[in-house]
């Protein structure tokens, strides 16, 4: 198997839900991101890019189409190069990254690009259409923003609660409070500022020009979610989003009305954004006349039941290590998506050996945001350029994913 190496990875500033991306169409979001990653690397002919992988976990408006062709094109990519979507749902730009990887690996490709987009804000209504030529009566308009839609009936009814009811039948498993989510997602926010302020972001995003109706653009620079004013104060006047307000009941291993936990502050956000990473073995490498930031060692997948589908990542990191041949104790970092809270916490219930010192150390979703198609993209990009900051280690970028899987990739210096 050749070596692949990761030599660069860009993002878009991550916009809040109706935000300072709003205007931005997701398949201009992912040409910026691809053409802000190749500006970077101005010794490569884009016209030896092999293939370019994006993920994207909607599909149903404006990236429509193969978002990762459409992306390459308006980047301004010569037509030569192809272009893929793949869908894992949360998990859609890091299997984007994996496959990249995978095709550099068996010696398919050279040179890849891999990325991730996703606008919840743009994402659009959909209609079903009738089986009758002439339907009578009305019918369902349907959200793609975000969650389940358009059910098969044959599905088992547990598998298709909301995700944040999910996140309530984890939070009774562990019993893990409402306190200590809130704890978790006050911390998520002051690491995400501090690093905002130390500048660690600087080398992975990629401002974005927004036009304006009037006047000239606006440069969109900042993940605009994090709250650097949040305090368990704000978090514990809001009310739970999926369950009613009152004494947390343990143990249940079925939904129960009561004992809500889970809420808007100790979640994930919806938000638009873009993620693009730079893959090569050896002899694209030298076509770069860069040194890599990682490499890629292994990956893991894994599948569960999907009522707790926020517990699959504990699978997947531990079945990417293992073939990694590392430990939780060769880990430098370990970038888990924040969907909520009480599923990161749930999952480091289940790693007895894993010291939480090195999750998320520069904020997670819930501060950051979580761009679905977008983030495991984002969280690979985040953990390469920490390990080239570090000059050695081993980092994980996982997420969960709805319907029960987890994602890994191990990555190393």
């Amino acid at each position: 198997m050749n070596p692949v190496y990761i030599v660069d990875a860009v993002r878009t500033p991550i916009g809040r839900y109706s935000g300072g991306l709003a205007s931005v169409r997701p398949d201009d979001l992912a040409a910026h991101a691809l053409r802000e990653l190749l500006a970077r690397t101005p010794d490569l002919d884009p016209a030896r890019i092999e293939d370019v992988y994006f993920g994207n976990a909607n599909g149903a408006g404006e990236e429509n189409r193969n978002v990762g062709r459409m992306a390459a094109l308006l980047a301004g990519l010569p037509t030569s190069v192809p272009g893929v979507t793949v869908n894992r749902l949360c998990a859609s730009g890091l299997e984007a990254v994996i496959q990249a990887a995978r095709a550099i690996a068996v010696g398919d490709a050279s040179i890849a690009v891999a990325g991730g987009v996703e606008s919840m804000t743009r994402a659009p209504y959909v209609l079903p259409k009738s089986d009758r030529p002439f339907p009578a009566g009305h019918t369902e308009l349907y959200s793609t923003t975000l969650g389940w839609r358009m059910v098969n009936p044959a599905m088992n009814p547990e598998w298709t609660i909301p995700l944040g009811e999910s996140a309530e039948l984890i939070a009774d498993k562990h019993k893990i409070s409402r306190e200590q989510q809130d704890e978790f997602a006050l911390a998520s926010h002051r690491k995400a500022a501090d690093a905002q302020a130390a500048g660690l972001f600087d080398d992975e995003i990629a401002p974005v020009a927004v036009p304006q109706r009037k006047g000239d653009p606006v440069l969109f620079a900042a993940d605009e979610s994090v709250r650097a004013d949040a305090s368990l104060a704000a978090m514990a006047k809001l009310k739970p989003s999926f369950r009613p307000e009152s004494e947390a009941r343990w143990g249940s291993p079925r939904p129960k009305a009561g004992g809500g936990t889970v809420t808007a502050g100790n979640a994930s956000p919806l938000n638009d954004g873009a993620a693009a990473l730079l893959l090569v073995d050896e002899e694209g490498l030298k076509a770069t006349g860069r040194q890599p930031l990682a490499r890629v060692s292994a990956t893991g997948v894994s599948a569960i039941d999907p009522q707790y589908f926020g517990l699959a990542p504990v699978e997947a990191v531990n079945r990417a290590l293992a073939k990694a041949g590392k430990g939780f104790d060769d880990l430098s970092v370990l970038e888990l998506n924040e969907a909520f809270a009480a599923q990161v916490l749930g999952c480091v219930a289940e790693w007895p050996e894993f010291d939480s010192a090195i999750l998320n150390p520069q904020g997670g979703a819930i501060a950051l945001g979580h761009p679905l198609g977008a983030s495991g993209a984002r969280l690979a990009g985040t953990v390469a350029h920490q390990l080239a900051r570090k000059g050695t280690g081993v980092g994980v970028a996982t997420l969960c994913i709805g319907v029960g899987q987890g994602l890994a990739l191990v990555l190393e210096r």
